[in-house]
């Protein structure tokens, strides 16, 4: 074959196929780690297999969601701290697929950069292995694309994929969610993976760097303290739904906070009345709130505030409920009731949160 004159090749424009190569071998024993019942986790194919069959499901409905971890990659970013952010990747699709009540049974994860470093990159994956073990769901594929001059080196962004399944007849939210059923709350592990970009600026506002001790947990630095991983709820949700019988609906408490997301489980006719005063709210929504002069209602409708996961539970199961929680490691508070809905205010706060420090 002739060669070209100028032979420019595609290491020349700045994407490198050896380095994806070398990144595909650092995470294979991660990806096997993920194995389950209806998935072999190995990748290098065109595509991933999943048997509902073998997964044991009868007449299964499948869900599926998909995001990704927001501005909270410019902090892992700047801090060189990518260890937790995959486990974050996963938790943002699988915590909004246990909420239907579908068990996760497969992810796939989706990682762009401008210039590949496969030991930084196989750091992330490594977080997204740990969610998928964490969450009894197999990693059976992914993609990585070099793109230099769309991301500068250095900068990545990252999506993910889920499906889960449900046996016909068992997905939520129940058609029998009435007025008087409780208001259970699950604690979250911090500001998971919502509101960054008011989170950045606060902290650009405030002058603390993030390799300064976090003003709310002085043993930590602030930016370790802000990528603290999005808790997995998945087990926990599984289990309670289960064992209990008593889970009418389950609302992930992400962008939105609580005035936006718990009515998409409710209908149109109810709402939920929440004691705030009951609500365990975080040190570090503490100092945000105080940071940046965050007023109450703005802070309910833009993080989670201590509280990840809300449960809509029959009313004479409460304390059965609440002690299957508990027994799966959870945080658990009783933060109200559900309630007749009167115009457009479904979710309605009494009280005011503790914001003391």
């Amino acid at each position: 074959m002739t060669e070209r004159k100028n032979g420019l090749t595609y290491a020349d424009s700045g994407v490198d196929i050896d380095a994806g190569n070398r990144l595909v071998d650092l995470i294979k024993p991660m990806v096997r780690a993920t194995a389950r019942a209806g998935a072999d986790a190995e990748i290098g194919g065109f595509g991933g297999l999943f048997d509902l069959k073998a997964a044991g499901f009868k007449d299964p409905v499948l869900v599926a969601a998909t995001d990704g971890v927001g501005t909270k990659v410019k902090i892992a970013i700047e801090t060189g701290l990518h260890d937790g952010i995959g486990i974050d990747l996963v938790a943002m699709s699988v915590n909004d697929l246990v909420v239907q009540g579908a068990e996760p049974l497969f992810f796939l994860d989706y990682f762009a950069c401008g210039k590949l470093d496969p030991e930084a990159t196989a750091a992330i994956v490594a977080g997204v292995a740990e969610g998928c073990r964490e969450s009894g769901c197999a990693l059976i594929g992914g993609e990585t694309a070099e793109m230099p001059g769309l991301y500068k080196d250095g900068d990545y962004d990252l999506a993910g994929f889920a499906v889960g399944a449900a046996e016909r007849g068992t997905l939520l939210p129940r058609p029998d969610i009435a007025i008087g059923d409780a208001v259970i709350g699950l604690a979250s592990s911090g500001v998971h993976s919502n509101g960054f970009s008011l989170v950045r600026k606060i902290v650009e506002q405030s002058r603390v760097s993030f390799d300064a001790p976090a003003p709310f947990s002085p043993v930590m630095t602030l930016g370790g303290a802000l990528l603290a991983p999005t808790k997995l709820y998945v087990k926990s949700c599984l289990r309670a739904i289960r064992e209990t019988g008593a889970i009418k609906g389950l609302a992930h408490i992400t962008g939105g906070g609580f005035t936006d997301n718990i009515p998409r489980v409710l209908p149109k006719h109810l709402g939920v009345g929440i004691d705030l005063a009951r609500l365990p709210v975080l040190p570090v929504f503490k100092w945000l709130a105080e940071a940046g002069g965050i007023a109450e209602l703005e802070l309910l409708r833009t993080f989670n505030c201590g509280i990840g996961m809300i449960a809509i539970v029959k009313a004479d199961a409460v304390e059965r409920v609440m002690e299957v929680f508990t027994e799966s490691g959870e945080t658990v508070t009783l933060l109200g009731e559900v309630i007749h809905a009167t115009g457009d205010h479904r979710v309605v706060y009494n009280g005011h949160l503790d914001l003391s420090q």
